[in-house]
C-alpha cells in the first residue's frame, strides 16, 4: 500500500547531482541560477571522465560585419572581408584608405574622412592583417567621405603616389622678376596734384651716380625716387615716410647736388632731434660726398664747442645737428646762415615731442631774410602740430606720402608694447618717457587699479589724477575741469568713470589693461584722433592680453603696430639728451648778472664732478631739475593747422585773412 506524501516531504529540498551535465539542464529559471551559483561556490567531484561545470561567462554580443555597416551610408566595395586575424605589431600605413573595424563601439557613429583622394591598392592579398589600433586608442572604424563634399577624381598622373621613372619632368613656371624698390608701393603713394615723374638710378647726373657706387646702391629706394625730383627742383615738401625707408639718402643726394664746393659757407641745414641722428646723418652725407666733396660738421649738445668752431673755419657746406647746439652756435656768431638755401627738418614729429619748439623758433630769426629757401619736412606721422610747424617755415608745402599702411594726416595710430606681466607698472614709466605724451588717458578695468597707477605716476613727478566711482562729487567736478580745460596731462580712468569726458587735443591713449568687451577698445582709443587730429593709442599687454589684442584687430580690422619695449638704456639716453636740451636753453636765457652770479659755483662744480662719491649729489639735482621742468606738456605750436594747400610763408597774414574773407 503506497503511503501519500505529506507536506514535510514537500517542504524537503531534493537532493540535486553534483554533474549538471550527467542529470541534464533543468527546465525550471530558477534552478539554473541556482545550479550556476553552486558550480561557481564549489568545485566539481564527479567521476573521471565526467565534464565539470563551466564558469559562468557573459553573454557575446554579435558583431556586425563591415559589409552590413557601412552599406546603408557608402557604396558597395569589391575588397573582400576577411576575418579578423591574430594581432601583429602595427605597420606604418603606406596610404590613408578607409578601414573598417571588425569591432566598433556599441554606441560610436561611422566616422566620417575628407580629403583628397589617394589611389588604392590593386588588391588585398590573402592572409593581409588590418593595422591594428595603437594602445590606448578606440578601434578604428569606417569612414567614408562626406556626401556634402563629393570627391574629385584627379587625372591619372596626379592621382598616382609616385611618378614613373620614364616620365617626363613638369618644371614648375619661372617666377616673375621682383619689382624696383621704387615701383613696389606705387599704390600707396599720394602725391601732389602737379606731381613729378619718378626718377631710377640711370637717371640722375654723374655725380650722383658716382656718390650712389661709392654707397654700395644699386637701386633708388621708393622715397628716394619719388621725393628726388622735387628737392632738385627746388619745391618745398612735406614728405611722410618711416624710419628705415631710405629718407636720409633721400634728401642727402640732392643736397650734393645743389651745393657750391666752391662756397665755404653753410649753404644746407639739417636739423635733427638727437646726437645719435645727427651722427647718422653725417656719415651717410660723408660717404656720399667722398673725400673731395662737400663737407659736413655735426653739431650736438653734451661734448665741447672747439672741434665744432674748427669745422666752421675750415668751411662747412652741410651743417647737421640738434636746434639747441646750432642756436649757441648762432647767438656765439660762430656759425652763420646768411648763404643758405636748404632747410631740412628731419623726423619733425620727435623735435616736438624733445620741446625743441622754442629753439626752432630762436633759429629762424637767423634765417635769411628777402630771399626764399628751400625747406622740407620729413616726418613718420603728421599730426596737427607739425602742420603748424610747417605752416610757419615752409613756403607753400606740397605733401608726399610714402607710408605703406597710413597715408592720410587725420588717423589714430595704432600700436601696442609686450610686457611682463609683473612688471607693467615700469614698464609705463618707460613708454612715458620715451614717447613724452602731451596729454593722454590711461584706460584701466577696475577701480583699484586706478588708483595704484594713479600712485605709480605721481611718485614718478608726473601731473596724474585718478577718475574713478569713489571719488566725491566735487573731486569728480575738479578733476573734469582740469581735464577740460588741458591743465592735467595724465588721467587714469575706467571706461564707466571717463563717459562725457571730451578732451581738445588729446594725443594719446594709453590700455594699461585689455578690455574685456572688445567694443570698449573703440571707444577708448576714440577719445583722441578727433575733429581732424591726430592721435596714437598705446596698449600693454602680456602674453594672454596680445592674443585678445590680436583678436580685437581682426575683429575691427584695425593693423596694430608692434613696437619693441624701451630698455632702461633707452630710456637714460633720451632724458640726456633732453635735460642738456633744456639747461642749454636756460643758459642762453640768463642775462649778464646772473652769469657773473653763477660763477662762484664753477669750482664746486668740477670738485663734484671729479669725486666719485659726490657725484650722486650732481645726479639728485638733475633729478629734481628734471621733474620741475620737463614733466610738464612740451611747448607746441599754437593756432589753427592750416591744410597743406593754404599753407603760407610767415610774413603774409593780411593778404591772407582778406582771402579768407573773400572765401566765406
Amino acid at each position: 500500500m503506497k503511503r501519500k506524501p505529506s507536506k514535510k516531504d514537500d517542504e524537503q529540498p531534493e537532493t540535486a547531482p553534483k554533474n549538471d551535465r550527467a542529470e541534464g539542464a533543468e527546465t525550471s529559471e530558477t534552478a539554473q541560477v541556482s545550479k550556476r551559483r553552486r558550480a561557481a561556490q564549489k568545485p566539481a567531484t564527479g567521476a573521471p571522465g565526467e565534464a565539470t561545470a563551466p564558469k559562468a561567462r557573459r553573454p557575446r554580443r554579435r558583431t556586425p560585419r563591415p559589409a552590413e555597416t557601412a552599406s546603408a551610408e557608402a557604396p558597395p566595395t569589391d575588397r573582400p572581408h576577411p576575418a579578423p586575424p591574430e594581432p601583429e605589431p602595427p605597420a606604418a600605413p603606406a596610404q590613408h584608405v578607409p578601414v573598417a573595424s571588425s569591432e566598433p563601439g556599441p554606441h560610436a557613429a561611422p566616422a566620417r574622412l575628407t580629403g583628397p583622394p589617394v589611389a588604392l591598392p590593386e588588391e588585398n592579398p590573402e592572409g593581409a592583417t588590418e593595422e591594428e589600433p595603437l594602445i590606448g586608442e578606440p578601434p578604428a572604424e569606417p569612414v567614408w567621405a562626406e556626401e556634402s563634399a563629393p570627391v574629385i577624381e584627379p587625372p591619372a598622373e596626379e592621382a598616382a603616389v609616385e611618378s614613373p621613372a620614364d616620365a617626363p619632368a613638369v618644371e614648375p613656371p619661372a617666377p616673375k622678376p621682383p619689382a624696383r624698390p621704387s615701383q613696389r608701393f606705387e599704390e600707396h603713394i599720394v602725391e601732389p596734384e602737379d606731381a613729378l615723374p619718378q626718377v631710377a638710378l640711370e637717371d640722375l647726373s654723374e655725380m650722383m651716380r658716382q656718390a650712389a657706387t661709392r654707397a654700395h646702391w644699386t637701386h633708388l629706394m621708393p622715397v628716394q625716387a619719388k621725393a628726388i625730383p622735387y628737392m632738385l627742383a627746388g619745391r618745398d615738401l612735406m614728405i611722410q615716410s618711416r624710419t628705415g625707408s631710405g629718407k636720409t639718402g633721400a634728401f642727402v643726394l640732392p643736397i650734393l647736388q645743389r651745393i657750391d664746393p666752391s662756397r665755404n659757407a653753410c649753404q644746407a641745414l639739417i636739423l635733427v632731434p638727437t646726437r645719435e641722428l645727427a651722427l647718422q646723418v653725417t656719415n651717410e652725407a660723408q660717404l656720399l660726398a667722398g673725400r673731395n666733396g662737400p663737407r659736413t660738421v655735426p653739431v650736438y649738445g653734451g661734448v665741447g664747442y672747439n672741434a665744432q668752431i674748427d669745422g666752421f673755419r675750415k668751411g662747412a657746406h652741410i651743417v647737421v645737428g640738434t636746434p639747441g647746439r646750432v642756436l649757441d652756435h648762432l647767438l656765439k656768431r660762430t656759425l652763420s646762415l646768411d648763404r643758405l638755401d636748404i632747410l631740412v627738418f628731419d623726423e619733425a614729429d620727435r623735435m616736438l615731442s624733445m620741446g625743441f619748439y622754442p629753439d626752432m623758433k630762436h633759429v629762424q630769426r637767423y634765417l635769411p631774410r628777402g630771399r626764399r629757401i628751400s625747406g622740407y619736412m620729413f616726418s613718420a606721422t603728421l599730426p596737427a602740430p607739425i602742420l603748424r610747424l610747417a605752416r610757419e617755415f615752409l613756403h607753400k608745402p606740397e605733401f608726399l606720402s610714402l607710408s605703406r599702411d597710413r597715408v592720410h594726416v587725420a588717423e589714430t595710430e595704432h600700436v601696442y608694447y609686450s610686457v611682463p606681466p609683473m612688471d607693467k607698472d615700469r614698464c609705463l614709466v618707460r613708454v612715458i618717457e620715451v614717447e613724452n605724451p602731451t596729454s593722454a588717458i590711461v584706460f584701466c578695468n577696475t577701480k583699484q587699479r586706478v588708483h595704484f597707477v594713479t600712485v605709480v605716476l605721481q611718485r614718478f613727478g608726473y601731473d596724474a589724477d585718478e577718475l574713478s566711482a569713489d571719488l566725491a562729487q566735487a573731486a569728480r567736478e575738479s578733476v573734469m575741469a582740469r581735464a577740460r580745460a588741458g591743465q592735467l596731462r595724465f588721467l587714469v580712468a575706467t571706461d564707466v568713470a571717463a563717459r562725457g569726458i571730451d578732451i581738445p587735443d588729446l594725443s594719446h591713449v594709453i590700455i594699461y589693461e585689455t578690455p574685456e568687451d572688445p567694443e570698449a577698445y573703440i571707444h577708448r582709443a576714440g577719445r583722441t584722433g578727433r575733429a581732424g587730429a591726430a592721435g596714437v593709442a598705446i596698449s600693454l599687454v602680456a602674453d594672454l592680453e596680445e592674443m585678445e589684442l590680436k583678436r580685437i584687430g581682426r575683429r575691427f580690422n584695425i593693423d596694430f603696430e608692434k613696437r619693441p619695449l624701451p630698455t632702461d638704456e633707452d630710456v637714460r639716453a633720451v632724458v640726456s639728451e633732453r635735460v642738456i636740451a633744456l639747461l642749454e636753453a636756460r643758459l642762453r636765457g640768463r642775462d649778464r648778472l646772473q652769469v657773473e652770479r653763477m660763477q662762484r659755483f664753477l669750482p664746486l662744480g668740477r670738485t663734484l664732478s671729479q669725486s666719485e662719491d659726490e657725484i650722486a649729489v650732481i645726479a639728485m639735482l638733475l633729478d629734481d631739475f628734471y621733474q620741475q621742468t620737463l614733466h610738464a606738456p612740451p611747448p607746441l605750436p599754437t593756432g589753427p593747422a592750416a591744410p597743406i594747400e593754404t599753407v603760407r610763408p610767415t610774413g603774409e597774414s593780411g593778404g591772407h585773412r582778406r582771402r579768407q574773407r573773400r572765401r566765406r
